[in-house]
């Protein structure tokens, strides 16, 4: 995937549905672990919470979002980048706009993930904790990680 340049900026209210949709991409393109079942009640919830959410957008050339990360108190609650974007820059670029300024950053990834796991780390997050499941309780596993800055 070639790099692009992306823009970024605070998610509206009519944003709600682009953040859906990138969200089911990324997660057909990566989460092949997560149960039929269990991703049909995930997208629910997230049709619900997710467009009330304030996220930060990664727009392509076009202005296009195609990518959301979710940023509270120095926790990166969720980072989705649509599955045709992935290895362009839209993910790094968002987590780079949350490292300016912070002391340090959390996130945690589904340890199934291993493309995600190996983004953060190359990002410098280190693995500080394990979790049999997530944090609705089913049962994939998640890595708790953190970044300190430099």
């Amino acid at each position: 995937m070639k790099r692009q340049d992306v823009q970024i900026r605070h998610s509206t209210e009519e944003d709600g549905e682009a953040q859906v949709s990138i969200w089911r991409s990324s997660v057909a393109d990566t989460h092949s672990f997560v149960s039929r079942r269990d991703l049909a009640a995930i997208d629910l919830e997230v049709q619900q919470f997710l467009p009330e959410m304030p996220a930060w957008l990664a727009l392509d050339q076009s202005g296009r979002p195609i990518a959301f990360m979710i940023l509270s108190e120095g926790t990166i609650e969720a980072l989705f980048v649509a599955g045709d974007q992935q290895g362009c820059g839209a993910g790094r670029a968002l987590v780079e706009h949350a490292m300016r300024g912070a002391k340090s950053l959390a996130t945690v990834v589904n340890e199934q993930n291993e493309r995600a796991v190996g983004f953060y780390r190359r990002l410098g997050f280190i693995t500080v904790g394990r979790s049999l499941n997530d944090e609705q309780g089913r049962p994939y596993p998640i890595l708790h990680m953190r970044w300190d800055g430099q």
